[in-house]
């Protein structure tokens, strides 16, 4: 365990219990934000590959729903 996570561990372990749930949410938070973002990324990066399965006359007309 480095020295950052150790010294936010004795931080917490300092904090009243009732303050320990809004550091969960903010903890769970992040976390969610970081899945949103790679979630976006992949889904970007995927587009040129499925650009070619969708651009086609056959299904032209699912375009217009």
């Amino acid at each position: 365990m480095s020295s950052t996570e150790q010294a936010l561990i004795e931080k917490i372990r300092q904090l009243p219990p009732q303050k320990l749930a809004e550091v969960e949410d903010f903890v769970d938070f992040l976390r969610a934000r970081e899945e949103r973002r790679l979630t976006e990324v992949v889904t970007k990066a995927s587009e040129p590959a499925f650009a070619k399965a969708w651009d086609n006359d056959e299904d032209a007309a699912y375009d217009k729903l």
